[in-house]
């Protein structure tokens, strides 16, 4: 762990590889697991706002668990999510001609109907953000349905942070993620004997 700035910054961001594979995981980071994507309270406005040019862009199921539920939730922990599906994919997943789960926001965003690409939380996976009152910590989430972004960024040795690098200038700016480079580059630099 290192401090940059306002935010505890786990070493695993610079030494983990990962590139999204979505032919091999179809997606399953948008489907699996028992919460929706973390939002902040800009977020849970902007979906408020956003949610009348995305609706045409959702399947039914997800239109549905959204009006049932609305465009966004609060957790049992007090956090902002997006809804589910019956308890599994996230109300604004659709699927391609392959079967991959992708973004509805994303569409609408890719379509110019929006100007906000989809959550954060989404754009910087495996990263995940954790802000405290003092600080923001930034760490690595390893979860088993990635394994094949892992070795893809093995493969192409793609630092986690450099595979969301946009994400993260989005989410701490321009500046930040310069420092974080220069610290990457100083921890990858060769010691001179």
């Amino acid at each position: 762990m290192f401090q940059l700035g306002k935010t505890i910054v786990s070493e695993d961001i610079l030494e983990k590889d990962f590139a999204c594979n979505l032919s091999a995981c179809k997606g399953a980071c948008c489907v699996d697991g028992d919460a929706g994507a973390p939002l902040d309270d800009e977020e849970s406005k902007i979906l408020n706002d956003i949610f009348p040019k995305v609706k045409p862009y959702l399947r039914q199921e997800g239109i549905d668990a959204i009006e049932a539920q609305g465009t966004f939730v609060t957790s049992e922990d007090g956090e902002l999510e997006t809804p589910l599906i019956d308890g599994a994919d996230c109300a604004y997943v659709i699927y391609d001609d392959k079967d991959v789960a992708l973004c509805g926001i994303e569409a609408a965003y890719r379509k110019g109907d929006v100007n906000w690409k989809k959550p954060v939380s989404c754009e910087l996976y495996p990263i995940r953000v954790q802000d405290y009152t003092e600080f923001s910590a930034v760490n690595y989430h390893k979860w088993q349905i990635c394994d094949d972004a892992c070795a893809l960024g093995a493969e192409l040795q793609v630092p986690v942070y450099k595979f969301v690098k946009n994400a993260l200038i989005r989410k701490f700016g321009e500046d930040w993620y310069m420092e974080l480079e220069e610290i990457a580059n100083t921890k990858n630099t060769p010691k001179t004997p």
